[in-house]
């Protein structure tokens, strides 16, 4: 698994014109997955998005987590981040999960972050045409992979 993780003041998602997520402070997460996560991928990575210290304290030190500040999350799928990009001009997302297996994995990660953080946990539309604004506040921008987990 993937995830683009953004320190947020605000991030909002749209699908057809239509608000479906909103959450104030917290964290956008980018979820990509693959054919080889697995569950212990997908616990590791929802821990570690919980636990992640980003945020500042009161000397400005990121020492407090989304959890610590009792913030909010919003979480989009995004096959994209599995883009081959060595040949040619056009990526290639051969490397993304395909569809029913991405679902799951996609909403057992949601129901993990719930189950952990006890947190206000919103979610994009899988697999519809989603538009997102943010304020990334910072700007913060992480990116992990639980393939190599620096």
């Amino acid at each position: 698994m993937r995830a683009v993780i953004q320190r947020v003041s605000a991030a909002n998602l749209t699908v057809e014109g239509v608000e479906k997520a909103k959450i104030g402070q917290g964290l956008l997460v980018l979820l990509g997955v693959e054919p080889s996560d697995t569950l212990d991928d997908l616990t590791w990575l929802a821990a570690k998005v919980v636990q992640l210290r980003i945020f500042s304290d009161e000397k400005g030190l990121m020492n407090l987590s989304v959890s610590d500040l009792r913030g909010q999350l919003l979480v989009v799928s995004q096959f994209t981040l599995f883009a081959a990009t060595k040949k040619g001009n056009r990526p290639s997302f051969v490397r993304a999960a395909k569809p029913d297996f991405a679902r799951s994995m996609y909403q057992n990660f949601v129901e993990e972050l719930v189950k952990i953080s006890h947190l206000d946990v919103q979610t994009g539309e899988f697999g519809a045409d989603m538009k997102v604004t943010l304020l990334n506040d910072g700007p913060v921008t992480i990116w992990i992979d639980t393939k190599n987990r620096e």
